[in-house]
């Protein structure tokens, strides 16, 4: 299924934000996301009436970008369904190489069919956004809800109008397909040698991760940071909640550092919390600098060496999660 709002929506709300009407413009970006959802929903109506006649029931559209399913894949998805030429879409379309559709209020979507009737059940009254693990989304409406563990398949109930949803199934928030800008070796080794987790009992995560480097001058003395970060539970989708990056105890590598000033760049360091309040996912997409200084007076190295820590727990929760 591909359905869109059109390219007209887009262009409109595009001149109402360049007019200074953002009131506007929301709305009018909302009303497009409405747009979508309507269109999914009567899909989904008629392939019921379809499966019923056949003695089959439909599940839950699922599409690219959603767990376990590379957004990347939008482009090969697209042109299966305009390979034939048989048919044009109704409207253009077009996928980006970043898995992006152009126009943007656009939904490429598979519906999955089953025989096994007896084991569905309704999907009436959920919201979407309660099975979709996207906690930073602006447009969310409802608390994400893990799903819970179970055999049974979940699905649309054959003749009724369905509600919509994403997969239901007990699925981690974090990509376990992800692309790192590190070494994976490298982030093996760190994750088993630099890297403690310990869980809460509420599912929330406390990691701690040591690094050592040395300074930029004075002979490259070695220093040693620690830096602790606290991650939501998997139902939040690991959301950041703090950040923390300070020498380690009875290390005085640091004060040698070319810009070390009386504590102020410890201040400086203390102060810096990128992707506070965001997934523990959004590190696949953080744009840092390349940068492989080992001391900490630049900000650039100070990126560069949160972006390590943060891929290095990302990985070994991933891996962690595995067996399951």
């Amino acid at each position: 299924m591909a359905v869109g709002a059109g390219p007209e929506l887009e262009r409109e709300a595009q001149a109402l934000w360049q007019d200074e009407k953002p009131d506007e413009y929301f709305f009018l970006e909302m009303y497009g996301s409405a747009v979508v959802e309507r269109l999914v929903t009567m899909t989904g109506a008629r392939l019921c009436s379809w499966a019923e006649q056949r003695e089959m029931a439909v599940l839950p559209h699922y599409s690219p970008g959603y767990p376990e399913w590379d957004i990347g894949e939008q482009s090969r998805l697209l042109s299966l369904m305009t390979q034939s030429g048989r048919k044009r879409l109704p409207s253009p379309l077009e996928a980006l190489c970043s898995g992006a559709l152009r126009p943007k209020k656009s939904l490429l979507a598979v519906f999955g069919l089953t025989h096994h009737t007896d084991r569905v059940r309704p999907l009436t009254g959920l919201v979407p956004c309660e099975n979709c693990s996207f906690t930073p989304c602006q447009y969310r409406r409802a608390p994400y809800v893990r799903a819970p563990e179970s055999s049974n398949l979940i699905g649309l109930p054959a003749g009724s109008v369905p509600s919509l949803s994403v997969a239901p199934f007990s699925v981690s928030p974090l990509n376990h397909a992800a692309k790192y800008g590190v070494n994976a070796k490298a982030l093996k080794r760190w994750a088993g040698e630099r890297l403690s987790l310990e869980s809460r009992d509420d599912g929330a995560i406390d990691a701690v991760f040591r690094y050592d480097g040395t300074t930029c001058s004075n002979m490259g003395r070695p220093l040693t940071f620690h830096y602790s970060v606290k991650l939501g539970p998997p139902e939040e989708g690991y959301l950041i909640r703090e950040q923390q990056c300070v020498p380690a105890p009875g290390d005085t590598g640091h004060t040698h550092m070319c810009q070390y000033d009386n504590g102020r760049l410890l201040t400086a360091i203390d102060g810096e919390n990128p992707l506070r309040g965001q997934s523990l996912d959004d590190v696949l997409f953080w744009q840092r600098p390349d940068c492989a200084a080992g001391c900490y007076c630049d900000p650039a190295g100070r990126d560069h060496k949160w972006g390590l820590v943060l891929e290095t727990i990302h990985y070994a929760l991933t891996h962690r999660e595995k067996p399951q």
